[in-house]
Order: C-alpha cells, then sequence, then structure tokens
C-alpha cells in the first residue's frame, strides 16, 4: 500500500494532471512528474509511468473513432528509432544541460508552429515528431509537445484519440524497457495503481473543459500546455 501522503500530494497532482490531459490531450507528466520526483523521487519513474500508460485508455473509450491510425504509423516508427537515442542522451550527457537544452527546443519549436499558417503533417513530419518524441520523452519524461504541435489545428477529439494511442504505445515502451533494465521496481508499480482513482476522477471532472474547449478554444489551450511543459522542464533543471 502506498504511503498515505503520497497519495494525499501526488494523488492531487494526478487529478489535476488528469483534468489538463482529458481536456486537452496531454498534460498529466506536466502536473504531476515535477511534483512526485520532489516531494517521492524513490517512486520515479514508474509511479507517474503507470498512471501515462492508464489514462489514454478513459481517452479512448470515448474516442477511439477519431484516431488518425495512419498518421500514427510513421509517428511510432519514429518513436522506436527515436527512444535509443534519448538513452544514449541520458548516460551522455548531464541531466540538467539535456533537460535545459530539451525545453528550449521545445521553445523554439512552439514559436515556429504557432506564427506559422499551417503545420505541414506528412511521413517526414510524422517520423521526426516520433523521433523527437521519442528522444525526449525518454531523457525527460516530456515527449508529448512534437505530436501535440503536428496536431495542433485538429478538432479536439482528434487530438485527444491520436495522442492517446500514440502516448499508450510510447508508455508500454518504457515500461517493458525499464522492466527489463531492471529499473522498475514493484512499489514504483504499487504507488502508480494507487493514483489511479485519482486519474479516473479528474478525467470525469474534464468533462465540461472538453466541451468548453472544443468550441474553438482548443488550439489555444494545447499551446499554452506545450510551452508550460518547456518552461517547467527549464526551469526545474536550473533550479
Amino acid at each position: 500500500m502506498p504511503p498515505f501522503d503520497f497519495l494525499l500530494l501526488g494523488g492531487l497532482a494526478a487529478l489535476v494532471g488528469a483534468i489538463v490531459q482529458g481536456s486537452v490531450g496531454l498534460g498529466v507528466g506536466l502536473v504531476a512528474t515535477p511534483i512526485v520526483t520532489m516531494l517521492f523521487p524513490s517512486l520515479m519513474p514508474g509511479a507517474i509511468l503507470v498512471v501515462a500508460f492508464a489514462l489514454p485508455f478513459a481517452t479512448l473509450a470515448q474516442e477511439v473513432r477519431h484516431v488518425d491510425t495512419r498518421g500514427l504509423g510513421w509517428a511510432f516508427g519514429g518513436r522506436l528509432a527515436g527512444t535509443p537515442l534519448g538513452a544514449w542522451l541520458v548516460a551522455a550527457v548531464p541531466d540538467r544541460v539535456l533537460g535545459v537544452v530539451i525545453g528550449f527546443v521545445v521553445l523554439a519549436a512552439l514559436a515556429v508552429t504557432t506564427w506559422s499558417r499551417e503545420v505541414p503533417r506528412n511521413r517526414r513530419t510524422l517520423a521526426a515528431a516520433g523521433v523527437i518524441s521519442g528522444t525526449t520523452g525518454t531523457a525527460s519524461g516530456i515527449g508529448g509537445p512534437p505530436m501535440a504541435l503536428l496536431y495542433q489545428r485538429e478538432s479536439g477529439p482528434r487530438v485527444r484519440a491520436t495522442l492517446a494511442v500514440f502516448f499508450c504505445g510510447g508508455t508500454l515502451l518504457s515500461l517493458v524497457t525499464l522492466g527489463l533494465a531492471g529499473h522498475l521496481p514493484v512499489r514504483q508499480v504499487v504507488a502508480g495503481l494507487g493514483l489511479l482513482p485519482f486519474v479516473l476522477a479528474g478525467f470525469l471532472a474534464a468533462g465540461p473543459l472538453r466541451r468548453y474547449l472544443d468550441a474553438g478554444r482548443l488550439r489555444v489551450a494545447l499551446l499554452i500546455v506545450v510551452g508550460s511543459s518547456a518552461v517547467v522542464l527549464i526551469v526545474r533543471n536550473l533550479v
């Protein structure tokens, strides 16, 4: 059984993160990872990976018909290629330097895509987003922004469902890799399972916000979340 203080503080972080991700398409890692890392480092990364793997299934239960299956094939290929690169960067580059660099790369991509009339989404850009996502997700725990930026002009259900499938596959890959490497203790998995009621409650609470954002407001919210993830990553590593 996870400790009570973890369920209280980690549960609150997971609740808020699930509200964000349930309405925008990503965000549970952005909200919960810094808090759990700071207060309960021995339960990372497994606890949040379990949450990040489970939450997308709630989205897919409602919006699976909106998944962009064609685009995901190329993105997953890139993700597979980017994951080993991220693992190599973790070993070769100091954590703080890597986190700051990734944060500024995300901010630069955000600026370019925000001021572009249309972000091309084709085989090359999808594969590139997958590579970057696999690299940054493995190295820093934040892998959603590259894909989110590519889909920022799509409808809310399309964004959320496509990202949900991408997160399921990517997170499962991370969990399996950690498990095979002996870096996924049972206590981390149990802690993650203890957060699932909070995640479900957050997803249900996001219903009204989903409807509000789907009325032409999702893109702004998505860009805010992506920008916030980069800023959090930079500040976390500088401090």
